[in-house]
């Protein structure tokens, strides 16, 4: 009987050093009145600072926001609404920032992003691109641009390969006429389902060109040939788009002559 006595008070003894080295570690781990920690931003804020301040502190960076791996980062339907370009790391190489309520893109958001390759903004509601917005990428290969709002083309990389600018609002006044003449490695050019009187000057380096369902009505002889030369051959354009617009290719024998393949779609 004495013998359980010990053994019961033994381990009640225990049990009460236990239950106070617990208290004790939660107690520290409290943290000091008026501070609050902030693991997101990783620094601690006084409870009393200025709000505005606070709310700064609170916004979440780029890669919280979005997904950032291996020099790409994806910023798709962002929530809550992306209205405007992220800061972007500054290896950044890749930018998908499809499907958001982006409306205008600056001459600051891409300042300090030059190591850019490509860029898609596929999907927003873009209306206004500064002129110089894209001046600062001397690598970008590829700019989509395609279901926005454009009603004109800013100043275009001389480095692209491919421009997707499908379903805008793109007018004649728009774009000008030697836009793409100097682009000599564009390669893949998309204007459909806008609003072109006309065809601009095409770089010799295009493959494919898309302009259906525009509002062009003619085409002339050099708007792809050479119309002084039926010995001019254009081997690199291999597609063509002009269906859906108010034209009639039976009028026009001669404007396909230099090239291999006729435009394809279908036409009345």
């Amino acid at each position: 009987m004495q013998l359980k006595i010990s053994i019961f008070a033994s381990v009640m003894l225990l049990w009460t050093l236990v239950s106070a080295a617990k208290d004790g570690y939660e107690e520290a781990r409290k943290p000091a009145m008026g501070i609050v920690n902030i693991a997101a931003n990783g620094f601690q804020q006084d409870s009393e600072a200025d709000p505005a301040v606070a709310q700064k502190a609170n916004e979440l960076p780029t890669c919280l926001m979005c997904v950032c791996l291996s020099g790409s980062v994806y910023c798709e339907e962002v929530s809550p609404e992306m209205t405007a370009v992220p800061s972007l790391p500054k290896e950044t190489l890749y930018l998908y920032a499809r499907f958001n309520k982006i409306s205008k893109i600056r001459n600051s958001d891409f300042a300090d992003t030059a190591t850019l390759k490509r860029i898609d903004l596929t999907g927003n509601l873009i209306t206004e691109i500064e002129d110089g917005a894209f001046s600062k990428l001397p690598f970008l290969e590829e700019l989509t641009l395609a279901e926005n709002r454009l009603t004109k083309l800013p100043v275009l990389p001389m480095k692209l390969v491919s421009f997707n600018a499908n379903s805008n609002r793109l007018k004649p006044q728009g774009v000008k006429a030697a836009a793409f003449k100097k682009l000599t490695r564009l390669a893949y050019l998309y204007l459909g389902n806008n609003e072109l009187t006309e065809v601009p000057e095409l770089p010799e380096s295009l493959h494919v060109v898309h302009l259906h369902n525009n509002k062009i009505a003619t085409i002339t002889d050099e708007t792809f040939c050479k119309g002084n030369t039926s010995h001019y051959i254009r081997p690199n354009l291999d597609q063509v788009r002009l269906d859906g617009n108010p034209i009639e290719l039976s009028q026009h024998p001669y404007s396909f002559i230099c090239l291999q393949f006729l435009p394809i779609g279908w036409y009345n």
